[in-house]
């Protein structure tokens, strides 16, 4: 067999574990565990657009994540059906997005990191005033509510989100984004229009940021605009891409299933608030030792395995 065709067929099967996953279990915490790290991969990978392929680092990512939570959640309860309601809840990040992004991108390296994250706290501190008390789920939905329905749209977000990942990494328009990431300046001149793609890139991320902040407003019982506009939204990204291997199609997914289940471990054994450090103290050891991340680890590992092996 090829390994092509061994690839797509190691694809098909995790695939279809994925989609088995509920009919062999009903247990909650198993079917919470993969919903929440399907979540971070579409958060993780949907900054990796920006910030990974394109190397825009937005500290600002929370702000969309949290419009399309918002938006998601007020308009879905207001009957209008879910499907629509998360397309509504990508749209509404990505036009905020789109109006900001030709002033934003003016601004260059710090600069535009500073820009993004004070945009982000300025829309944290008008949401919480707008919206001080928490949306909870009526008393009909709170009696249908299923994990099931959560696992199930979280899991094909996901797949959507990896299979654009997987387009971008072998189209055109990702070489040219990739491009900008390395040297826009001589991008720019062999003819790479490198505003174009940055607010190409800026519009698909925030897109994704929103619709994972849709499937969140889908699964909580209860959200609050204040944890919804958290930059913690924007630093488990950030933490998650730069573990699991910034500017890759694997890295943003490895990284989430550790994140997730080292997290869960951490809350477990550990103080209130102490995981928080031991993530700080993890990106800066990755950082200064593995820059490429997790997938550089195992890069390292398969290539001594196969040097004993031919030894």
């Amino acid at each position: 067999m090829s390994s092509k065709r061994k690839k797509y067929s190691t694809i098909t099967i995790i695939i279809a574990i994925l989609i088995s996953i509920p009919l062999m279990t009903q247990r909650s915490d198993v079917l919470t565990w993969f919903t929440l790290t399907f979540l971070y991969i579409i958060l993780a990978h949907s900054w990796n657009i920006l910030g990974g392929f394109t190397g825009q680092q937005n500290l600002g990512h929370a702000a969309f994540f949290g419009l399309g939570a918002m938006t998601v959640r007020y308009v879905w309860l207001s009957g209008v059906p879910l499907p629509l309601a998360l397309l509504l809840g990508g749209l509404s990040a990505t036009l905020f997005a789109l109006i900001i992004g030709f002033p934003a991108f003016r601004l260059k390296g710090i600069y535009f990191v500073i820009g993004t994250l004070v945009m982000a706290e300025v829309l944290h501190i008008i949401f919480d005033i707008l919206f001080p008390r928490a949306s909870v789920l009526p008393a009909k939905l709170l009696g249908s509510y299923s994990m099931n329905s959560r696992y199930y749209l979280s899991l094909i977000v996901m797949g959507l989100m990896v299979a654009v990942i997987f387009w971008l990494s072998r189209s055109r328009c990702g070489m040219a984004m990739m491009s900008v990431r390395e040297d826009a300046e001589a991008a720019e001149a062999s003819g790479v229009d490198t505003q174009k793609y940055k607010l190409f890139a800026f519009a698909l991320s925030t897109f994704f940021c929103g619709l994972a902040g849709g499937v969140y407003a889908y699964y909580s019982v209860a959200v609050l605009a204040n944890s919804l506009f958290s930059p913690e939204w924007t630093f488990d990204a950030l933490i998650i891409v730069f573990v699991g291997g910034v500017g890759t199609i694997l890295g943003p997914i490895i990284g989430s299933v550790f994140f997730v289940l080292l997290k869960q471990l951490l809350s477990l054994y550990l103080p209130g608030g102490i995981h928080v450090t031991v993530f700080g103290v993890l990106f800066i050891l990755v950082v200064l030792f593995l820059p490429g991340g997790l997938i550089q680890l195992m890069e390292i590992i398969r290539r001594r395995i196969s040097l004993l092996m031919t030894a």
